[in-house]
């Protein structure tokens, strides 16, 4: 404490009491906060899921936009697999998959041509 510096002895002392507190075990949080408080618990969801998308935000930006794009398509594709109980390794599966990535590139292709011709 500096003198001058506008903080009182009394001050210091409370923001010292402050610092040294220690953290309330998980016994004492579940004892003061109900899990049944409906205002609560959507409180702690908002503040989650804010976090949530930072922290999304905050990864996004430092992995290169293939790689990501990569990453989510295999992990989206094993999901969907398992929900949907479907044998990724079925030779009819591939078959099917390919006339639809066929098609696919044919449209776009087709859809690209008119735009060459126009210039």
């Amino acid at each position: 404490m500096k003198q001058g510096d506008g903080v009182t002895g009394a001050e210091a002392q409370q923001k010292q009491d402050q610092q040294t507190e220690r953290e309330p075990t998980k016994e004492e949080l579940e004892a003061e906060f109900d899990p049944n408080d409906q205002e609560l618990t959507h409180a702690a969801t908002r503040i989650q899921a804010s976090f949530r998308g930072h922290m999304a935000r905050k990864t996004a930006g430092t992995k290169g936009e293939d790689e990501k794009k990569e990453v989510d398509i295999d992990e989206i594709t094993k999901k969907v697999a398992e929900e949907l109980d479907i044998d990724m390794d079925d030779p009819e599966l591939h078959k099917a998959a390919s006339k639809i990535q066929a098609s696919f590139r044919g449209h776009k292709v087709r859809k690209e041509v008119p735009k060459e011709n126009e210039n």
